[in-house]
């Protein structure tokens, strides 16, 4: 995993939390919610078409685990996770 990067999971609900990072996620900015997704660049895609903004990645976090933030139309910052 991830140095910095922490998941709880509690009965099937996976909640997934990284450190304050003034240049990529500034403080201020909403907390990130992680969707669990079956297809990282489906789901990307399919929120792009559906009016969010790329903010940052994909990025791989450990092996056939990757996230993705997108900012949605009204400027909250939300994130997607999977392989």
């Amino acid at each position: 995993m991830a140095p910095g990067y922490a998941w709880v999971e509690h009965d099937g609900v996976e909640l997934g939390f990284h450190p304050v990072d003034d240049e990529r996620n500034p403080r201020g900015g909403s907390p990130v919610v992680y969707w669990s997704v079956g297809d990282v660049d489906r789901a990307r895609e399919w929120l792009l078409s559906a009016g969010c903004e790329h903010h940052r990645g994909p990025l791989q976090i450990e092996p056939g685990r990757r996230i993705a933030q997108l900012r949605d139309p009204f400027g909250t910052v939300i994130g997607i996770d999977g392989p």
